[in-house]
């Protein structure tokens, strides 16, 4: 069963999940994710009035997070999918040229630092589709690389896992208990070392399925800069998220 509480702070509240992480024996950890999401972690069966007690005393810290994470969202506007507008890819800004094309079904294609899309009925459904498509393409290859790149630099990783690719609200990766590799196509749209980080931190759980001081000690000696990159990445996730 799932479970919640409301934090109430002020004249806020501030709802919050909680998570039971079957591998954790002590404390609770408290996360506010980039959307402004607070997620509780908390051992099995761990009495809701210490979850309470805990959230409490980080309630400073958790509605500043909150507010900083919503106030980053409001700035971001949604995409037009009309000419001049900026694209991102792999960390590096482009301008948008929309092409109409009555030979061309439908292509995309990175021209110095413009993607032009080309397309017979260029309306804006249409131009979200082909980018989406051209996104996921780009997304399959530059992340099959990385991660076989990953996998022969690390040395817990017998081979490099199979992966495959999901939008998700929350997260840019998940390694699932059978060790298949799950990434959000959206980021593509980071820099390089974002990615890495990414990867690593998911083959990371092929040999620690927690977040416990373990599996952090080893994205620390396999990815030294993995903090300014995580920071990166929450600073700008409602930019690399919007459609």
């Amino acid at each position: 069963m799932n479970r919640s509480g409301v934090l109430i702070y002020g004249d806020e509240r501030i709802p919050y999940a909680i998570n039971e992480v079957a591998t954790r024996t002590s404390r609770v950890a408290i996360h506010v994710d980039p959307d402004g999401s607070v997620v509780v972690d908390t051992p099995p069966g761990e009495d809701d009035t210490r979850v309470s007690r805990a959230v409490q005393r980080r309630a400073r810290w958790i509605a500043s997070n909150v507010a900083q994470a919503h106030d980053r969202h409001r700035h971001v506007r949604p995409k037009e999918y009309v000419s001049g507008e900026q694209i991102l890819y792999l960390g590096r800004r482009y301008v948008l040229k929309v092409i109409p094309d009555p030979d061309d079904p439908g292509s995309a294609r990175l021209r110095g630092n413009r993607l032009e899309v080309r397309l017979a009925n260029p309306t804006t459904g249409n131009v979200k589709v082909l980018m989406q498509m051209w996104y996921r393409d780009r997304a399959t290859d530059y992340f099959q690389r990385r991660i076989a790149v990953q996998s022969q630099a690390l040395p817990w990783v017998a081979e490099a896992p199979k992966f495959r690719l999901l939008e998700m609200t929350r997260q840019w990766g998940n390694c699932s208990p059978e060790g298949l590799i799950t990434l959000n196509p959206h980021l593509v749209k980071a820099p390089r070392d974002c990615i890495d980080y990414v990867i690593v931190h998911e083959l990371a759980h092929l040999r620690h399925h927690d977040h416990g001081a373990d599996f952090w000690n080893l994205i620390k000696r396999s990815c030294p800069s993995w903090e300014q990159a995580k920071q990166r990445l929450d600073i700008s996730v409602e930019e690399l998220t919007a459609t």
